[in-house]
């Protein structure tokens, strides 16, 4: 099977083309030119320069593979307005599936995110929890899955669904801030630190890609895919206490301060085009129920994450401090 991965040079990207070359497929990574590719050097991949919104291009890179895991997507970042995430997350989108649909691809696997689910009133949430995005980010990715599931419904596509929840991992910076606030004595448990918050161990969130593209009952399915167990944000923060063998926080004050100085960051920072050291959707992990049941990819693709928590956080850790981002 020759697999088509979009996003390849991302994180989780990354892991994916490992995962898929170990398990025999013949990988060709669409990337952009602009991309880290240096991390390919040394591996069997076909890279195909372009981007998701230049048809021509996203069609010849679909032409000749037998299936398309689109990971690609523009996450948040300072300065874009809304509507450059639209052209990514939808157009870009609908480019790959008009491409594959012209080239009779075996299956699409299309990467959304548990965020369109928004907080859970009602936890452990599910495939069938109400949507309620809470961003530009979360109701463009909400788009382009509907999207994707309009042709499988109207044209016959063979999509597929996947909803990861909080993926991290070695490679990961995303939760490197936490880590050193946490390991200096400084992360605030704002609101508390009750609310339930769910990770994912990367290598787990890609085998589960992957068994959602080669179960032939998936079509027209939506698998959320999560770590065995969730925590509290106060339990996680204890967790990375313990591993790096310092007093888990303590201090919970009220959140609403830490609210309003986002806001000010993102009123002053993103005309700027300068990131916000705070985003307000940053402050959602401190207000917002994240805690999903896997039970339907459990049991119909038989997804079982492997690695714990405690077991993720250590090895993030380690990595963290190997490559001179954490204190030994």
């Amino acid at each position: 099977m020759k697999a088509l991965v979009t996003g390849a040079s991302g994180f989780t990207g990354g892991y994916l083309v490992d995962n898929l070359l170990k398990n025999g497929y013949s990988v060709r990574a669409f990337v952009r030119p602009s991309s880290q590719i240096k991390r390919f050097q040394n591996l069997p991949v076909e890279l195909v320069f372009g981007d998701l919104l230049d048809a021509d291009q996203v069609n010849a890179a679909v032409k000749g593979v037998d299936v398309v895991y689109h990971l690609a997507a523009l996450y948040r970042q300072a300065g874009f307005p809304d509507s450059v995430y639209y052209d990514v997350n939808v157009n870009g989108t609908e480019n790959l599936l008009k491409a594959s649909l012209t080239h009779h691809i075996k299956r699409f696997l299309h990467c959304s995110t548990g965020g369109v689910h928004g907080h859970v009133t009602d936890p452990p949430g599910d495939e069938f929890s109400p949507f309620n995005p809470g961003d530009i980010y979360q109701k463009s990715k909400l788009e382009g899955e509907q999207l994707a599931l309009h042709y499988f419904t109207e044209y016959g596509l063979p999509v597929t669904i996947v909803r990861p929840i909080g993926i991290y991992g070695p490679g990961d910076t995303r939760m490197l801030k936490m880590y050193k606030m946490v390991q200096k004595g400084r992360f605030i448990l704002f609101g508390g630190g009750d609310v339930l918050y769910h990770l994912t161990y990367v290598t787990d969130t890609v085998e589960g890609f992957r068994l959602a593209a080669e179960n032939p009952n998936s079509i027209g399915e939506a698998y959320i895919l999560g770590g065995k167990d969730y925590t509290t944000l106060a339990g996680f923060a204890a967790t990375i206490a313990e591993v790096l063998d310092v007093p888990p926080p303590r201090f919970k004050p009220p959140v609403w301060p830490l609210y309003g100085a986002a806001w000010i960051c993102e009123k002053v920072c993103i005309p700027l085009r300068i990131q916000p050291p705070i985003f307000r959707r940053r402050v959602d992990i401190f207000t917002k129920d994240r805690a999903f049941s896997i039970k339907k990819a459990e049991e119909e693709l038989g997804f079982e994450p492997r690695v714990s928590m405690k077991e993720g956080i250590t090895k993030t850790a380690q990595w963290y401090k190997e490559n001179g981002l954490l204190n030994e």
